[in-house]
């Protein structure tokens, strides 16, 4: 699997790479990283909702997104498909696509048809070719950025193949497996993500970045790369916030009695000095981020010294005792002895 991409404006970045998802409200300070502590390499923004703010949209095609974003690393951008998926955008695939463009995007999304586990065969399919044709008309309108080949298929295995073996005739160089958010779940269950991961790497070569669209749990990350992937993104480490979760490389915890009973330490801004009880939201917003780049700059450690099974190993050993019921173990089974 390649260790690094190349944007067409010549920055490089290490692989696997998390982007977090920008939110404009936190923005301050979002995207600084930590001295001495795992760099934010890049990120991803709404370009939707970009787009429908008039005065920002001139603006952001006359200065650019880095600049406005105050941040020369990665940025990547989506289109607003899941807000499509849950409304009507009045939005056309090729001017979301040229604006992304435009704004100095470093990979451009098409407006793709966000496919959920409840949809038919026949919606599934509909939606896959609908959203190949849309794959096909931004090639012909991107010239800055890099696009982002984006599959879809549902729960088909075979229509999710299709899909990939499209895009890379098409001659994709940065590959995104949509619509995988409903398969994740809290019991940790990766043989379907997994197997749409192991088989798109399969059909797509080594060569080609693979983008898993929402992924962020840190404790299942070094088993997606495992599978193929290189690059994430989320905000779940806003919502776990919220939720008063407490993010761990071995899983989010509710109940701090690991903490409080030494098995496990964080060396963030928020923990290094010791806790004696959950954070609260704000400062496990902090902690949640940085837990996630900790997570893949530990991850890319692993890689570079050739033992990222033992780290796997370890996870498990871990997760399987704060978190019995979980299918993680069981699942990662299933994928490594099918």
């Amino acid at each position: 699997m390649a260790r690094l991409f190349v944007t067409n404006r010549g920055s490089k970045h290490r692989l696997p790479l998390f982007l977090p998802v920008y939110q404009p409200h936190r923005g301050e300070g979002l995207l600084d990283g930590w001295p001495g502590g795992p760099e934010i390499d890049g990120c991803i923004v709404n370009a939707y909702f970009l787009y429908k703010q008039r005065e920002l949209r001139t603006r952001l095609v006359e200065s650019g997104l880095h600049s406005y974003l105050g941040f020369d690393k990665l940025v990547a951008t989506d289109s607003g498909a899941f807000q499509g998926f849950t409304r009507r955008l009045y939005l056309k695939n090729r001017d979301i696509v040229r604006f992304q463009d435009q704004i100095g995007s470093d990979v451009v999304a098409p407006l793709d048809l966000v496919t959920p586990p409840g949809d038919s065969r026949t919606v599934a399919e509909a939606k896959l070719r609908a959203t190949e044709k849309r794959v096909r008309e931004a090639f012909g309108l991107v010239s800055r950025g890099v696009l982002a080949g984006v599959q879809q298929g549902g729960r088909f295995l075979d229509l999710r193949h299709d899909s990939v073996s499209m895009l890379r005739d098409l001659g994709v160089r940065y590959l995104v497996l949509g619509s995988l958010v409903p398969f994740f779940n809290r019991n940790h269950d990766l043989r379907f993500v997994g197997t749409v991961a192991r088989d798109a790497r399969a059909v797509i070569g080594p060569d080609v970045p693979i983008h898993v669209y929402g992924a962020g749990d840190p404790c299942e990350l070094p088993f997606l790369v495992a599978c193929g992937v290189s690059v994430f993104d989320s905000a779940s480490y806003g919502h776990f916030a919220q939720g008063g979760w407490y993010m761990t490389p071995y899983g989010a915890l509710r109940d701090p009695g690991p903490l409080l009973a030494g098995e496990y330490r964080c060396a963030c801004p928020v923990c290094f000095s010791g806790l004696s009880s959950l954070p609260p939201p704000e400062d496990l917003f902090t902690h949640n981020l940085w837990t996630i780049c900790w997570t893949l700059a530990e991850i890319n450690r692993r890689l570079d010294a050739g033992d990222l099974d033992a780290y796997l190993e370890s996870v498990l050993a871990v997760h399987g005792r704060w978190f019995p019921d979980s299918a993680l173990a069981a699942s990662w089974d299933a994928l490594t002895s099918g």
